[in-house]
This record gives structure tokens, C-alpha cells and sequence, in this order.
């Protein structure tokens, strides 16, 4: 089943910024790890950051509220994610934008040109064998302005450091706990 809201539509003025990768598990078991905050605190972010949730509803509408934090304190972002499509297993699309502590959009910590609302579509693919696809597609929102799709356009390389090391947090995570261990 497929619940929405009023999406907030993605521009198309640059291309959208696609990463993938293949993980070595169940695709039930990577959705949870996508939608659980016990487990996004452990790994999303690069490396060398650590998660702390403050809040999540997860229901369309609802809001992941959260940091990632540098173990010696040099940098401390907090985040905000609201759902507007959630399809089970299948996929999930969500705005994201950099927040304070109360959940107040705020301008990116390290680039305050960067774009103050992300529009993600996260698709998950059940690749057969215990194997899953996760595609994620970026895109700023429709009402960024000039300057931010131009910081978002210059910014893929390290876009791409970014999501692999993501990913190879993920990646890991996901070898080092069974299945069992996760479910939970």
C-alpha cells in the first residue's frame, strides 16, 4: 500500500545526484535498518560520525529528527527528514534539510549555500539470493534558488565520498549483525 501527501516536488534544473550499491542481505532487512532509528544511529552519516535520534514518527508526514556527531566534537549537524511516500520494501520518499536542535530549518552547517531542502527517493530492490539494490536519487527542491542548485551541481564529488562512505557504514553494519541480531 502506497500512502502520500502533498509531495514537495524535486527541481529538474540540474540532474539529480543517483548513488547505489548492492548489500549482501535481505531486502526486509535493509528496509528496517532504513526506517528504525536504534539502527540509523549506527549508521548513517560518513565515517567518522555517529547518529543520536531525537525524534522519529514514521508515518507520511511524520519527521525523523536527528544529529551526527564527530567523536571529538568538531562537528555537530542536525537534521530533519519528513516522509512524504512510504511503499513498504519498495520505496520511500522524503525532504530532507539541515535543522537546529528544535527542528528549525537551517542553513547547512560547513556550506550555508548549500540547499536548504533535499528531496531523496530511496528505492529498494530485491535483487533474489539474500541481495538488495538501494538506489537513492537527490535532487533539491523545486524553490532553491540559482545559487544553490550551482553549489549542488559543483558539489558531486564529494557528494559521492559522502554516500560511500555511507554506504560503507551500512555495508558493514549489516555484515557484522546477523539477521537475527537486527530483527529484533
Amino acid at each position: 500500500m502506497t500512502t502520500a501527501t502533498r509531495p514537495i516536488k524535486p527541481t529538474t534544473a540540474v540532474k539529480p545526484h543517483i548513488v547505489s550499491r548492492e548489500f549482501n542481505a535481505p531486502r526486509e532487512l535493509v528496509w528496517k535498518v532504513n526506517t528504525d532509528p536504534a539502527h540509523l544511529e549506527k549508521w548513517l552519516g560518513p565515517e567518522g560520525v555517529t547518529g543520536f535520534t531525537k525524534s522519529m514518527d514514521f508515518r507520511v508526514g511524520g519527521v525523523y529528527h536527528y544529529a551526527q556527531r564527530t567523536a571529538d566534537g568538531s562537528f555537530n549537524a542536525w537534521g530533519r527528514m519528513t516522509y512524504q511516500e512510504i511503499s513498504p520494501m519498495d520505496r520511500m520518499m522524503v525532504t530532507q534539510s539541515f535543522s537546529d536542535e528544535d527542528g528549525t530549518i537551517t542553513t547547512h552547517p560547513l556550506a550555508p549555500i548549500w540547499p536548504k531542502v533535499m528531496h531523496w527517493v530511496m528505492d529498494f530492490e530485491d535483487l533474489g539470493n539474500k541481495r538488495t539494490r538501494l538506489t537513492i536519487t537527490w535532487l533539491p527542491v523545486e524553490d532553491s534558488s540559482a545559487e544553490e542548485l550551482a553549489t549542488f551541481d559543483s558539489a558531486r564529488e564529494g557528494m559521492n565520498g559522502g554516500w560511500k562512505g555511507t554506504f560503507d557504514k551500512l555495508e558493514n553494519y549489516l555484515a557484522a549483525a546477523s539477521e537475527e541480531q537486527i530483527s529484533r
